[in-house]
């Protein structure tokens, strides 16, 4: 009796074998555990970039807007520095503006050096005055001797944003910091004065 009863068993053991082999419900839940991660990962990372790339262009947009609302007046006060800044935050919206750092400056350049130095600044990271300037040099006009003309000023705007992603899997959990900055001549006048004093309605634009 034990062997009829052991091939028996045998049997039954190779047709179970053969199902097991031939039964795959299990690899989709199996090839579905080993893509999602890698899914999840270019989701998220998808969505980091291109808010990354959003943020990016909003910066440059601010960075242009205060040199050019700054560069159409011949005066400023610090209520209008102050209301520039808050145009520039709603620029960035939908993004926070507690990462947000602007400086607006006019620089100078000196026509015997060709250095640009700092005639005032205001903002979160203030230059100091007289401070120099890298101006590029094709935003300096000359004479035909190669000599920078005099009176030349420049509205200096610098813009930089910390952008912090919301999942820190493809990018720096930290954040990345995203800058730019530009030069705009001034359209009204030779210069534009921040915070002139009522007694001189006329003053001279520095040259120092």
């Amino acid at each position: 009796m034990t062997g009829p009863i052991l091939f028996s068993t045998m049997g039954r053991l190779r047709v179970r074998l053969a199902q097991f082999r031939q039964d795959g419900r299990g690899f989709g839940a199996a090839e579905f555990a080993m893509i999602l991660p890698l899914m999840l990962l270019l989701l998220f990372g998808t969505i980091e970039i291109a808010n990354g790339v959003a943020v990016d262009r909003k910066v440059t947009l601010l960075t242009r807007t205060l040199s050019d609302l700054t560069s159409r007046a011949t005066s400023v006060y610090p209520v209008d520095v102050s209301n520039f800044f808050m145009i520039g935050g709603a620029i960035m919206q939908p993004y926070p503006d507690t990462q947000l750092k602007a400086t607006i400056s006019e620089v100078y350049i000196d026509p015997v050096t060709s250095v640009g130095r700092v005639q005032w600044s205001e903002g979160t990271a203030k230059r100091a005055l007289k401070s120099p300037v890298t101006v590029p040099d094709g935003l300096i006009s000359k004479d035909s001797t190669g000599k920078a003309m005099p009176n030349q000023y420049l509205i200096y705007s610098e813009v930089s944003y910390l952008y912090v992603p919301v999942v820190g899997y493809v990018m720096a959990k930290a954040g990345i910091t995203l800058s730019d900055q530009t030069f705009t001549r001034p359209r009204q006048s030779t210069c534009v004065f921040f915070d002139p004093p009522p007694s001189t309605p006329n003053p001279s634009c520095p040259t120092s």
